[in-house]
């Protein structure tokens, strides 16, 4: 006996696991609403048999005491007449007619009855119809989202994330050092910009003294191609009185200018 409630077990939890995994949510949501409004369908064709069921009932119990009440005048009539035997054969009439309205009017109270219970569960069936459709559009939009995460879960999960952020990483390095060269050679080419203005910048004294050695380069070279005069005579010329060899090495130098 045990063995069989194992294998019955065993077989029953095979079978759910079958139809757990056979589940689609979106389908059984689907089914579900669609079982609620045949269900729904059902139930409003038992409401309206059931209070058809009632009117003729009612039909009938108000017909017996219409009975009743004309059994009742016939027997006052004919006792008014005197005739008591007919009088006696209205009233039993009346009590039959009396007996059908009771029992009439116990099946209209019970009728009475179902059919608000009916009404109460056909208003209650048709407002959990609207909150599962509600619901089920819920559920839909919230298991797409979730069929979205599962599948971006696996794409992130069969991603190679570390070589992919090394990559990423040796990639940065080389903007890096590619940045840094272009900022060097773009701080060259400033720096040699700003030494061209400075030389356009510098003082006039430079270009006036390159003239002036030009000059004294022209001259030394106009001289050197000149016949000299003899030393001699140059140191046999009388020097003035109160002269000092200062000045008059300086008179040489003015002559030799004067002839430039």
């Amino acid at each position: 006996m045990g063995l069989f409630d194992r294998v019955r077990r065993l077989v029953s939890a095979n079978l759910n696991d079958l139809v757990n995994k056979a589940e689609d949510p979106e389908k059984i949501l689907e089914q579900s609403i669609l079982e609620m409004q045949e269900d729904i369908v059902q139930l409003r064709q038992g409401v309206a048999l059931a209070i058809a069921a009632q009117k003729r009932t009612e039909k009938q119990y108000n017909d017996a005491a219409s009975e009743i009440n004309k059994w009742q005048r016939n027997a006052q009539l004919a006792l008014q007449k005197g005739d008591e035997n007919l009088a006696r054969q209205a009233l039993e009439r009346k009590k039959t007619f009396s007996e059908t309205s009771t029992s009439l009017k116990t099946s209209l109270d019970q009728q009475i009855a179902q059919v608000d219970s009916l009404k109460r569960n056909l208003i209650q069936l048709e407002s959990k119809l609207s909150e599962a459709k509600t619901k089920k559009e819920m559920l839909k939009a919230r298991i797409t989202a979730a069929k979205a995460q599962e599948q971006l879960g696996s794409m992130v999960k069969g991603m190679n994330t570390s070589s992919a952020m090394a990559a990423f990483e040796r990639m940065e390095e080389k903007v890096m050092i590619q940045e840094a060269r272009a900022q060097s050679v773009a701080e060259l080419a400033g720096s040699d910009l700003e030494n061209q203005f400075a030389q356009l910048e510098s003082s006039d004294v430079d270009y006036e003294l390159e003239a002036l050695k030009a000059q004294m380069s022209l001259t030394s070279r106009e001289k050197n191609s000149q016949p000299q005069l003899p030393q001699q005579s140059i140191k046999n010329q009388p020097i003035p009185e109160n002269q000092e060899p200062v000045d008059t090495e300086l008179d040489t130098l003015r002559k030799e200018l004067d002839q430039m």
